[in-house]
């Protein structure tokens, strides 16, 4: 039998395609598959958003606040700076492409706010970047339209 490389996709309550203005996208975060030690791109605590490609791969953005801005602490302020960046295509280093088994899909994010679906794992994305002072008052974050 031929050797078969594993391939491995997003959820189908994923969305697909870079979303329009205001379109849903995925809220992600990194799993025990992704090597946070060893990452130059996603550091502790980001907000990652994104979104599913055709070839089963998944397109995130994220926003670490490297430069401590204080409008950035809140772990929902930098998931809507790096779904603003999503949604408008502005160029940016804080993009990547990666293998869907890396990120855990946690919530949907769009023009109107965030759902965290799962809790439960946000909290162990921040409680492991030492970042629980970061976290949402609760599931549903609402922003209103800009």
């Amino acid at each position: 039998m031929p050797y078969e490389p594993e391939i491995t996709t997003y959820s189908k309550e994923t969305p697909i395609g870079r979303p329009d203005v205001d379109g849903m996208a995925a809220v992600f975060v990194p799993n025990s598959e992704f090597d946070l030690a060893g990452s130059t791109t996603i550091r502790k605590g980001a907000g990652i958003v994104g979104f599913g490609n055709p070839d089963g791969s998944l397109t995130v953005y994220f926003e670490s606040n490297r430069f401590d801005e204080s409008s950035l602490h809140k772990w929902e302020s930098k998931a809507r700076k790096a779904y603003d960046r999503m949604v408008s295509n502005a160029p940016t280093v804080s993009k990547a492409k990666m293998d869907a088994k890396l990120l855990d899909q946690v919530g949907v994010i769009d023009g109107n706010g965030i759902m965290v679906r799962q809790p439960e794992r946000l909290t162990e994305w921040l409680a492991l970047s030492n970042a629980l002072d970061t976290a949402p008052d609760g599931p549903s974050i609402s922003w209103g339209k800009k």
